[in-house]
């Protein structure tokens, strides 16, 4: 069992969220086809300084991900500084931990305030799957060192005719794990197919997903945290995210092929995240600083964990390794929270990591534990959709998390609330969160 964690300032300050801010996340090649990633964090950043009345020139710090790299903007933290009127002087840098790296620069910012050497930071991440960095053949890529080296037309032509028409094709983004060779696709195939998780199980999640947010949509919830976009070349504006199913029908997502495993497979275009961009960020105070200037917090990170695990085999379990932890730490069961949300990666991950929680098998085989992390109360369990219907900027979905769980813990009148994710690499994400 982890040791309970303090997760506060060496004064005894928690670390408070402010307020948090995400753009409207839109699939890959629509609204924000062209946009880069650094346009979208310094959109949102600059949107949620406004928006809370924040000097830029009191944040200490800002740690920012991207997951899908751009060679020309490789530190994204510091371009969204310089783009947002913050001092110069404001320390910044980037994080990446797949799809748990606003995660990650969550935990950083807290870690230097618990550390006494930031009291306001702004914390999140962006991706853009709509402008991605394409590459060349490995063979061209050397050829284009050796032209360096080489003065006469003669030289040239020795190093250019080593290439044939394939050298020259351009290389698209890899989808898949740079160890294994498995896409995250496979890998959901392989969990649906090893736990038993039906078709018309994921079926049933992702129309549940869906329907929840679409709900979540049209009461309002989500007005307060889901900046309107403008963006290149500004012919409207992008008020919602473009892939939530407003008339969702469980009986339509039957129709679709399975994509990874065409034959005897079950995960589908329907109930898997979609390719996505977007952006989101959270402004991070000590509790006393937040008092002194005036400021409500939407509430408090009372633990934390991430977690590795293998990647031959159920690599998107991360949630299960990281959840019992973050609840160690915490002090806390699974039963004392009150809302839960998992990141939606595959229904068939997402299914199989609320499998392995309540199995004592698993806990005693992989986790070395007597007993269940515990069995998940369905009714506290993404109450407001996931990631299946709002979509996944891989960068952007641990801040819209941490900003959705508290928004909705307010409204509900306080509690706790976990957040919980997998990521590439066999990692895992969970940190619980509490409204007072």
């Amino acid at each position: 069992m982890a040791k309970q964690q303090s997760v506060t300032t060496r004064d005894g300050d928690r670390i408070a969220i402010v307020a948090g801010l995400r753009t409207p996340f839109a699939k890959m090649a629509t609204y924000f086809h062209g946009v880069p990633a650094v346009d979208l964090g310094k959109m949102v950043v600059n949107e949620l300084l406004v928006r809370n009345a924040i000097d830029p020139k009191l944040v200490d710090q800002l740690v920012y991900g991207q997951v899908v790299q751009m060679p020309e903007a490789p530190n994204i933290a510091r371009e969204i500084v310089l783009g947002t009127g913050m001092n110069v002087h404001t320390d910044a840098y980037s994080v990446s931990r797949a799809c748990a790296t606003s995660f990650q620069s969550t935990v950083n910012i807290a870690e230097a305030m618990m550390a006494g050497h930031v009291e306001v930071g702004v914390a999140g991440g962006a991706d853009s799957t709509s402008v991605s960095p394409i590459g060349v053949s490995k063979k061209l890529a050397r050829a284009l060192v050796d032209l360096q080296k080489t003065k006469t037309l003669g030289q040239k032509w020795a190093v250019l005719k080593k290439l044939g028409l394939k050298d020259l094709l351009p290389v698209p983004p890899a989808v898949a794990e740079y160890s294994t060779g498995l896409s995250m696709g496979q890998t959901a195939e392989q969990m649906a197919k090893s736990h038993g998780i039906s078709r018309q199980a994921q079926d049933e999640l992702a129309h549940r997903s869906h329907t929840l947010a679409a709900e979540s949509w049209k009461q309002g919830k989500l007005n307060g945290e889901v900046m309107t976009a403008y963006a290149q070349p500004y012919k409207g504006a992008l008020e919602q995210d473009n892939n939530v199913r407003f008339e969702s029908k469980l009986e339509g997502y039957a129709k679709l092929r399975p994509v990874f495993d065409r034959k005897y497979g079950s995960v589908t275009a329907a109930n898997a995240t979609p390719l996505t961009d977007g952006a989101s960020a959270v402004v991070m105070m000590t509790e006393s600083k937040a008092k002194a200037l005036g400021y409500t917090p939407l509430g408090y990170i009372k633990s934390y964990a991430f977690a590795a695990i293998d990647v031959w085999e159920d690599m998107l379990m991360g949630p299960s390794y990281a959840t019992p932890i973050a609840l160690d730490r915490a002090g806390m069961t699974l039963d004392d929270l009150t809302l839960i949300e998992m990141h939606e990666a595959f229904a068939a991950q997402t299914l199989a990591n609320v499998k392995m929680f309540a199995s004592d098998k698993f806990a005693q085989e992989k986790l070395g534990r007597s007993k269940a992390t515990g069995e998940i109360d369905m009714d506290k369990f993404n109450v407001m959709g996931s990631s299946i219907a709002y979509g996944h900027p891989f960068a952007a979905t641990g801040t819209r998390m941490i900003t959705q769980m508290l928004n909705e813990l307010n409204r509900r009148g306080g509690g706790t609330g976990l957040v919980t994710a997998c990521a590439a690499g066999g990692l895992g994400a969970a940190m619980i969160l509490e409204t007072a």
